[in-house]
């Protein structure tokens, strides 16, 4: 590898110290750094190119923030099938699983082609209105619907392969893909799902109903919610990140993007490691 992209999150207190660092670090690399403006503030010895550039020019992506700084990044990169590797400026995250004292490594792992490449799968949501696509968002982690304010309970009508599933009464409805199931769907009661398994998972949040539980469905199922009947106004959003209103009579269709992103993590990186230091996950004490 000699040329690496690099986006930082300027506003983290800790921007300007990690990126001086990368920037001694690539240059006894010999690797070339590329940039956008705002970054480009501070990694002085980058070059500084477009969004559209940085893209197709980079061999991979580094991102330096949290892990919803590496979340926007693949929105930004649309078409593009660039590898990233995300470095944590705060604390471990999921998807920014290099740490700060990690970035000599990962230079000379990059350098070198010493790294694991994990595929990520990620969510296309089309919401339909009297038949016709208005809107489209993609999701590396989940599509949520939910209610706008009202504190009623909403109405979702489910079918899976156009096959009826049923209809929940809830405050809503979470698609997740495994990369998103230690997210928003875990705090609503879903499972982990290994970030690789070539699954989806459904969870509701707050059914009115105990036998409610969430659904494991393959990753080329094609979901369909009908919001008929709701008297209130409900939100999709996706990733946390984007999203709008919906109205009565909406139709959100979901399944697998014909196209995936690429994490690379160091050679002795382990999930379960990030697992048990993000989740506090102790063991016996025996």
């Amino acid at each position: 590898m000699k040329t690496l992209g690099v986006i930082a999150n300027c506003s983290k207190p800790r921007a300007s110290i990690v990126l001086s660092a990368l920037e001694k670090e690539a240059a006894k690399a010999g690797l070339s750094l590329i940039t956008d403006a705002d970054t480009g503030t501070m990694l002085k010895s980058a070059t500084i190119i477009d969004e559209e550039s940085l893209f197709s020019q980079a061999e991979a992506i580094m991102v330096l923030g949290g892990d919803g700084t590496l979340i926007k990044v693949v929105r930004q990169m649309k078409n593009h099938n660039k590898p990233i590797i995300g470095v944590n400026i705060g604390a471990l995250g999921f998807l920014t699983s290099v740490a700060e004292d990690e970035l000599s490594l990962a230079i000379e792992c990059l350098i070198a082609d010493n790294y694991k490449l994990s595929n990520r799968a990620i969510l296309t949501s089309s919401i339909i209105r009297d038949g016709e696509t208005i809107a489209s968002y993609n999701a590396l982690n989940d599509i949520v619907i939910t209610r706008e304010s009202s504190t009623r309970l909403i109405m979702l009508d489910v079918t899976i392969d156009e096959q009826d599933v049923t209809s929940y009464r809830c405050d809503g409805l979470i698609i997740s893909t495994p990369t998103g199931s230690t997210g928003h769907s875990m705090s609503a009661g879903g499972p982990i799902l290994m970030p690789e398994t070539k699954v989806f998972v459904m969870s509701l949040i707050c059914p009115h109903t105990l036998s409610s539980r969430p659904l494991v469905v393959t990753d080329n199922s094609r979901v369909s919610i009908s919001t008929a009947r709701n008297d209130n106004r409900l939100l999709i959003t996706a990733d946390g990140q984007i999203g709008q209103a919906l109205e009565c009579g909406d139709k959100i269709e979901i399944h697998k993007s014909t196209q995936d992103i690429q994490l690379i993590t160091l050679p002795e990186h382990s999930y379960f490691s990030v697992l048990r230091q993000k989740l506090g996950w102790r063991g016996s004490s025996i």
